[in-house]
C-alpha cells in the first residue's frame, strides 16, 4: 500500500510505522497510508528555523511578493492535476474550486502586498514621533521577521486552500512553515506540496509537510515561533494550553468551530430580490463542501411571521439538490469527507433533534448519483426548525459539521441580535436586507460577537462573494467560541508574524535604520541635481537647496485668475479685517507649484514622471514679497511593478520644504511623488561601431552556446529581420494571440532578455534554412547593408510604424528596443559579448 509521504529536513520521506489508512470519500477505497513514526518533530522545526528562516528574512518584501506570485502561476499550470485528486476528498468541482484556485488565489493576493510595504526585508510603521522639543531625539516602530518557524495545524475541509492562505502570509512576512494538514485529507496536500518543492520557486527550509499525526510537536516550541489552529474549540483549548506553549509565550492563533448564523430582515418578505437571496445563500452554506466549511450558515434566523415561508422555500430548494459521485456535471453535492464525519454528523443531529423537528432531509435515507452510498460517506441535506430558540440552547452550543442548518424565529431586530450572539462568537454572520437602517442597527450591535459581517442586498448580488468566503484582505477569525484569534487581513495578517520594536534616536540614525528620511536629519548634499540620477542611486537623505523666489501682487493675482480661486484672501485685501490674513496672501498651490519650479531639473532624465502628492501642509501663510527657497529630500523608495510599454522603474517620495528666505522658518511641506527610470545594465548599446567590433570576432567555427544556428545562418536571419524592420517585407500575420499580444509587445521595454531558444515564427522548429548567401564574408556585407536601409527608412520617417510577427506594429522607439535585444540575444549566443 503507498505510503504518503512527508517533506522534511529537505527531503521526502516515509514514517517507520504501519501507517494509518486515508480513504477514498466517494468508494471507500484505500488512497494511501499517512505514517509520522520515525519523524524528529525537534530537528523538523530547528531546520526551519535556521535554514528556513535565514534565507527568508533577508529577502525584501519585494522578493517575497514576486516569489509568491512567480509560486501562484506556476500552480495554476498543475491545477487540473490536483482537481482529480480534490474528487476523491468528496469535493464536487465547485467545492475544490474553492480550495484549490482559492489557494493560489491567496498567493496572488499576497503577493500584491508587497507594493504597501518599503524595499527592503522589514516593515517600518506608522508615523515618526517627536519627543523633544529640539527635534533631535525622537521614536519610530519598525517590524522584523520574528526568527522562528510557523507551525500549522490544520482542519480536513481545505486541505490547499488551508495551508496556502497561512503560508502566503508567513512567507510574506520571511517566515518560514511548517504544515500539519489533517490526516485523512493530507493526501491532497502532499499533491500541491509536492508540486511546490520540484518547482524550486522556494528558498530550502521554507516549507516542510507532516501529513500525519504530530502529537509531540508542540514539545520543543520556542518563543520566535507562531502557532496556528483550524478545527475545533475543544481541541484547539486543549492545545492552546500546552505547556510549552506557556511556558514560551508562544502566539497562539486559533479558528474553532462556529455556529454562524445568517438573519433574514423583517423587510425581507417573500417576493422580494432579499427574499430569495436569502433562501439561495443558506442553501449554498449548506451544500457547498457538503456544509462542512467553519464559515458555514448553522443558525437561520427569520421573522417569526415567515417561518413557514422559509422552511417552504428552502425544502424547495433543497430537493434540487443531487447527491452522488462529483465528477459527475449533474451532481451538486459530493460526500462528506469520511464515514467517520458521517457518524459524527449524525451524532450531533440526534442531539439537536431532541428539541428541534427536522423538517427536510433523512439521517438514513439518501439518493445517490453514480456512486454507492454504502460505499461512501453520503448524507442528505438536514435542516431543522427550532420553535423555543431562547429555551433550548443547544442550537447555539452544539454544531453538527455537514450539510446541517437550523430554522429559529424572532420577533423583533433586538430578538434577532441576542439570537446571533447567543452562539458565543462566530466568524461570520450575515443579514439579508435593503433597509439600511435595519442593516445598522445589526451590524453595530453584533459586532462584537463576529469576525466578519456580509450585508445582503439586490444591489450587491451579482458581485458578492459570498457569506461563507473568507477573502485575503479581510480578517478572518472571530472572538469567543471562533477562538478569539485573526488571521489573514492584508497587512494585518502578516503582521502577526513580525516583531513590532519601538527605536529611538536623533533623526539621522533612525533615518539610516528606517531607510525613511526622518525631518531634522542631516542632508546628505547631492553632488548633481537629484533628478539626475536614476532610481537605484538615489538613497534616503540625499537633498537639494534651491534658488531663492520671490512672491508679487501680480504672481498672486494671475495665479487667481488662472486657477479660478478667488478667494477673498489672495484678490480682496479690502476684507481682511477679522480674518487670519494680514496682506494678500499667495495661495496654498501657488506655494507649491512655485517649489515645483524651484526644484524641477528641466532637462529629460531618468525621472520619467510626477506620480501624485501624498501630504501637504501650509504653516502659516505668505504675503506678497515674501522671499522662500525650497529643500528638495529623498524620503523614501519603493520599488513597482511594469506591465505596461514602459521602462522599469520606482517610485521615489521627495520631501519637500518651504523655508521662508528672511528667517529661515519652515512655512510649507508636501511629499511629492515621482517615477524615476532604473539602469539599463543588462544590455550593450549596438552602436555601428559595437557592431563591428563584435562580427570581427565571428567566424565559421565559432560554436553557438545554445541552438542549432551556425554563424551564417545567425547573420542570414538578422538580416531578414532588418528587412522587415525596413518595411520590404510585411505582407504577414502577427503570430502572437491578440488576447496576449498586448503584454508580449510591452516586454520591449523590460530589461530581459529573451529567452534561450526562442522560435521565430516562419522557422520551423529544430530544422535550418538553407543558406542564402555563398558565405559568411558576404552574409555580414548583406546584412550591414540591411541594416543600413532600417536606419535610413525611420529616419525618412520618423513617425512610421511597421509591423513584427511576434510583437505587433511598433514605432521607431519600439524597433530600436527590439534590434537592442535581438543583436545582444543572437551575439551572446556566439559568444561575441
Amino acid at each position: 500500500m503507498k505510503k504518503i509521504q512527508n517533506y522534511v529536513t529537505g527531503q521526502w520521506m516515509e514514517g517507520k510505522g504501519q501507517g494509518v489508512p486515508m480513504f477514498d470519500a466517494i468508494t471507500g477505497e484505500v488512497v494511501g497510508l499517512s505514517d509520522t513514526e520515525g519523524l524528529d518533530f525537534a530537528e523538523i522545526l530547528h531546520y526551519g528555523r535556521t535554514i528556513g528562516s535565514e534565507k527568508l528574512r533577508k529577502m525584501t518584501f519585494q522578493e517575497r511578493g514576486n516569489m509568491l506570485k512567480k509560486l501562484a502561476l506556476y500552480l495554476v499550470k498543475k491545477k487540473a492535476d490536483f482537481y482529480e485528486i480534490s474528487y476523491r476528498t468528496g469535493a464536487t468541482k465547485i467545492d475544490s474550486w474553492i480550495d484549490i484556485e482559492g489557494g493560489f488565489g491567496n498567493l496572488f493576493a499576497n503577493a500584491s502586498l508587497r507594493k504597501l510595504f518599503p524595499n527592503q526585508a522589514y516593515h517600518v510603521e506608522g508615523d515618526p514621533i517627536d519627543l523633544s522639543r529640539g527635534g533631535r531625539f525622537m521614536a519610530h516602530h519598525i517590524m522584523v521577521p520574528k526568527r522562528g518557524v510557523a507551525i500549522h495545524i490544520n482542519a480536513f475541509n481545505f486541505p490547499v486552500w488551508g495551508m496556502l492562505e497561512k503560508c502566503a502570509v508567513n512567507w510574506m512576512a520571511g517566515v518560514p512553515a511548517v504544515v500539519k494538514p489533517a490526516t485523512n485529507t493530507s493526501f491532497l496536500t502532499e499533491a500541491v506540496v509536492r508540486e511546490i518543492i520540484t518547482s524550486g520557486i522556494l528558498p530550502e527550509g521554507a516549507l516542510q509537510l507532516i501529513t500525519g499525526s504530530a502529537r509531540t510537536i508542540l514539545d520543543t516550541v520556542e518563543s520566535q515561533d507562531v502557532v496556528t489552529f483550524t478545527g475545533s474549540a475543544s481541541t484547539g483549548r486543549l492545545l492552546k494550553s500546552h505547556k510549552r506553549i506557556i511556558e514560551e509565550s508562544v502566539p497562539f492563533n486559533m479558528e474553532a468551530d462556529s455556529l454562524n448564523a445568517s438573519v433574514l430582515g423583517e423587510d425581507a418578505i417573500p417576493g422580494t430580490p432579499e427574499f430569495d437571496l436569502f433562501i439561495k445563500e443558506v442553501r449554498n452554506e449548506m451544500t457547498v463542501k457538503c456544509g462542512q466549511k467553519c464559515t458555514a450558515i448553522r443558525r437561520i434566523i427569520v421573522p417569526q411571521d415567515l417561518v413557514e415561508d422559509v422552511q417552504i422555500a428552502l425544502g424547495k430548494a433543497l430537493e434540487k439538490i443531487t447527491i452522488g459521485d462529483p465528477r459527475l456535471k449533474e451532481v451538486r453535492m459530493g460526500a462528506l469527507v469520511s464515514k467517520d464525519q458521517v457518524t459524527e454528523v449524525k451524532d450531533r443531529v440526534q442531539e439537536l433533534a431532541k428539541t428541534a423537528s427536522i423538517v427536510y432531509g433523512d439521517l438514513d435515507k439518501i439518493e445517490t448519483i453514480g456512486a454507492d452510498a454504502k460505499k461512501g460517506a453520503f448524507l442528505s441535506p438536514i435542516l431543522l426548525r427550532e420553535d423555543h430558540p431562547f429555551k433550548n440552547l443547544s442550537v447555539h452550543e452544539t454544531e453538527a459539521f455537514g450539510p446541517v442548518s437550523t430554522i429559529m424565529p424572532y420577533k423583533n431586530l433586538d430578538e434577532a441580535i441576542t439570537l446571533a450572539q447567543m452562539g458565543k462568537g462566530s466568524l461570520v454572520s450575515s443579514i439579508a436586507t435593503n433597509n439600511d437602517r435595519i442593516a445598522k442597527e445589526y451590524v453595530i450591535n453584533a459586532a462584537s460577537h463576529h469576525g466578519r459581517i456580509l450585508v445582503i442586498n439586490r444591489d450587491m448580488a451579482k458581485e458578492s462573494t459570498g457569506h461563507g468566503s473568507p477573502l485575503p484582505n479581510l480578517v478572518h477569525g472571530g472572538p469567543g467560541r471562533a477562538g478569539g484569534g485573526e488571521e489573514m487581513g492584508g497587512m494585518r495578517g502578516i503582521k502577526h508574524y513580525l516583531q513590532r520594536t519601538a527605536i529611538q534616536g536623533t533623526p539621522t540614525t533612525l533615518t539610516e535604520i528606517t531607510g525613511i528620511y526622518q525631518q531634522n536629519a542631516t542632508y546628505k548634499e547631492a553632488e548633481q541635481h537629484p533628478f539626475k540620477y536614476h532610481w537605484e542611486d538615489i538613497q534616503p537623505g540625499m537633498s537639494l537647496k534651491t534658488h531663492n523666489r520671490t512672491f508679487t501682487d501680480t504672481d498672486i493675482i494671475n495665479f487667481a485668475n488662472l486657477t479660478w480661486d478667488h478667494f477673498y484672501a489672495h484678490t480682496d485685501i479690502t476684507s481682511l479685517d477679522g480674518s487670519i490674513f494680514e496682506k494678500r496672501t499667495a495661495h496654498g498651490y501657488l506655494i507649491i507649484s512655485a517649489a515645483a519650479g524651484l526644484f524641477v531639473y528641466p532637462n529629460k532624465g531618468p525621472v520619467a514622471a510626477n506620480y501624485g502628492l501624498e501630504e501637504c501642509r501650509f504653516l502659516r501663510p505668505l504675503y506678497h514679497n515674501d522671499t522662500v527657497y525650497v529643500r528638495l529630500t529623498c524620503k523614501q523608495k519603493v520599488d513597482r511593478d511594469v506591465a505596461s510599454a514602459e521602462h522599469p522603474s520606482g517610485i521615489v517620495k521627495w520631501y519637500v520644504e518651504v523655508f521662508d528666505a528672511l528667517n529661515d522658518e519652515l512655512v510649507a511641506f508636501a511629499t511629492i511623488l515621482t517615477m524615476v527610470q532604473k539602469k539599463q545594465q543588462v544590455f550593450v548599446e549596438m552602436t555601428e561601431d559595437k557592431i563591428n567590433d563584435c562580427l570581427s570576432k565571428l567566424t565559421d567555427n565559432v560554436k553557438p552556446k545554445w541552438g542549432i544556428m551556425t554563424p551564417q545562418h545567425m547573420i542570414e536571419h538578422l538580416e531578414f529581420t532588418y528587412k522587415i524592420a525596413s518595411g520590404e517585407i510585411q505582407d504577414f500575420e502577427v503570430a502572437t494571440p491578440e488576447k496576449i499580444l498586448e503584454k508580449v509587445h510591452a516586454s520591449l521595454y523590460n530589461y530581459e532578455k529573451f529567452p534561450k531558444n526562442t522560435n521565430f515564427p516562419l522557422l520551423e522548429k529544430d530544422k535550418l534554412e538553407d543558406l542564402k548567401h555563398p558565405d559568411l564574408a558576404t552574409a555580414i556585407e548583406k546584412f550591414k547593408a540591411q541594416r543600413e536601409k532600417y536606419l535610413e527608412y525611420f529616419k525618412d520617417r520618423p513617425d512610421a510604424k511597421l509591423n513584427n510577427m511576434v510583437f505587433g506594429e511598433l514605432n521607431r522607439y519600439e524597433w530600436y528596443l527590439l534590434e537592442r535585444k535581438h543583436l545582444n540575444h543572437h551575439f551572446e549566443q556566439f559568444g561575441l559579448i
